[in-house]
């Protein structure tokens, strides 16, 4: 799960699907684990508490990530519809791969699918591991 919370900012900034500034994100249960706020060219993330846990700043077709001190932990690149993730070495450790239908397959860093992710038609995203379970959500 904590993971792909980190791979939100990349749905949400680099994909072109659209969100109103906040976004919170829930279990499968339905049970909120927190949100994203966006203003600009950046988004915080924060746990079910209202802390800050990480922050994400965009220029182009790049966001970097960076934990709650404002240290970088990572970045995203983006082109076209395919988004790879970057450890703060820049060593790859995943890709994202959007289809024409909007569902969006990970990937770890050997090619191996480890789950989806899919908006709907309300414009609630739903968060899949790779036997296709629903493990979370987002709106």
């Amino acid at each position: 799960m904590k993971k792909f919370l980190t791979v939100l900012i990349s749905m949400l900034v680099l994909s072109g699907m659209t969100f109103a500034e906040t976004v919170n994100s829930y279990d499968k249960y339905g049970i909120k684990t927190g949100s994203y706020k966006t203003s600009g060219s950046t988004t915080t993330k924060y746990n079910k508490y209202g802390q800050k846990e990480a922050s994400y700043k965009t220029n182009g077709n790049t966001t970097n990530t960076y934990d709650r001190y404002g240290i970088k932990t990572g970045s995203y690149r983006t082109t076209g519809n395919t988004t790879i993730q970057y450890n703060k070495y820049g060593q790859k450790v995943g890709t994202y791969k959007t289809n024409s239908n909007g569902t969006t397959t990970t990937y770890d860093k050997y090619g191996r699918k480890t789950g989806s992710y899919k908006q709907d038609s309300s414009g609630r995203v739903i968060q899949y591991d790779k036997y296709g379970r629903k493990v979370g959500s987002y709106n």
